[in-house]
């Protein structure tokens, strides 16, 4: 069996690759060290028509709808915006865009409009035909057979999202496909799919070697840079007991992008470049004297958050 488009696969790949993908990312963000506010507009406002939308606004305009944003984040209404409160609202506005975009592909997948998205339609739309993978029969060619591997995750990942056993996924139910990691029922999936990829020791936990991949250290030569960050990241950021091994918690903190820690590090970052006073808040008024900051921020999604009535509407 001959394959299609190789692009394909990366729409199987949600879990494994998001979080290098975030890690990417961060280095075009912060290109050494220094935060790239043209990367945020740019890469993150959502395309270039967005750019344009935004610049049709007229000052007036964008400082109303700031306004009535700063309002909205300010969850105890006592005129200023904590750390807390900051974190809070960018994690719901990545929460709210990607239940936005999963709704959007939910209709592109529902190829006849019936209310549920088949396993079927899903190939269709990704694929343009069905494809059927014997899950005991490997394949000779390696690339085609790292796509069946992958192909059949996705069917298993789909076949725990269908909660009610229909013919297809309701929009509840793909949303949960799409974005595991924001339902609960998909969590114990998430680690056991994870453990079965890099466990290989099938003792439950993932040690440093397992995590490391297929890297092998040359003892003749130092470690290159990347390894000293993926040990520093396994040692200070998921070894959370400091035991040499990832228990399934922990697991889960490295396969699932940690929103949480990103807002946080956001509200910090909001925080320390716009804080006049040094009160460890923001006013209104600190904020609109450094509205351009703001709108180049996650607090406001990089300013689409003022085209998107959801956000700067009276009532949310």
């Amino acid at each position: 069996m001959r394959l299609g488009p190789k692009p394909a696969v990366l729409g199987l790949q949600i879990l494994c690759a998001s979080a290098a993908g975030a890690g990417d990312a961060e280095e075009l963000h912060y290109a050494q060290g220094e935060h790239r506010t043209d990367y945020d507009r740019e890469a993150l406002l959502g395309g270039q028509e967005e750019v344009d939308e935004y610049v049709k606004l007229t000052p007036e305009e964008q400082h109303k709808r700031l306004k009535s944003i700063i309002k909205k984040i300010d969850l105890d209404s006592d005129g200023f915006l904590t750390e807390s409160e900051l974190s809070s609202w960018i994690q719901m506005s990545f929460k709210h865009y990607a239940m936005q975009e999963a709704k959007q592909q939910f209709v592109e997948y529902d190829k006849n409009s019936d209310g549920s998205v088949s396993w079927d339609e899903y190939n269709i739309q990704m694929y343009d035909r069905v494809i059927d993978f014997d899950e005991n029969t490997a394949l000779d060619d390696a690339e085609e057979e790292s796509f069946r591997q992958l192909h059949l995750k996705d069917k298993k990942r789909f076949e725990k999202a269908n909660q009610y056993l229909d013919p297809g996924l309701n929009l509840e139910e793909f949303i949960a496909f799409e974005h595991p990691e924001e339902v609960d029922y998909m969590t114990e999936f998430v680690i056991q799919e994870a453990l079965e990829e890099h466990d290989k020791n099938g003792d439950g936990f993932v040690s440093l070697e397992e995590f490391l991949g297929d890297y092998r250290r040359d003892p003749t030569n130092e470690d290159p840079e990347w390894i000293l960050v993926e040990k520093d990241r396994f040692l200070n950021d998921y070894d959370k007991d400091a035991d040499g091994r990832l228990d399934p918690q922990e697991l889960l903190s490295w396969v699932v992008p940690n929103n949480q820690g990103i807002a946080q590090e956001e509200a910090l970052h909001l925080i320390d470049e716009m804080d006049l006073n040094s009160d460890r808040k923001l006013s209104e008024a600190e904020i609109l004297e450094n509205q351009d900051l703001f709108l180049t921020s996650e607090a406001t999604d990089y300013g689409r958050q003022l085209h998107d009535e959801y956000f700067y509407h009276d009532e949310l």
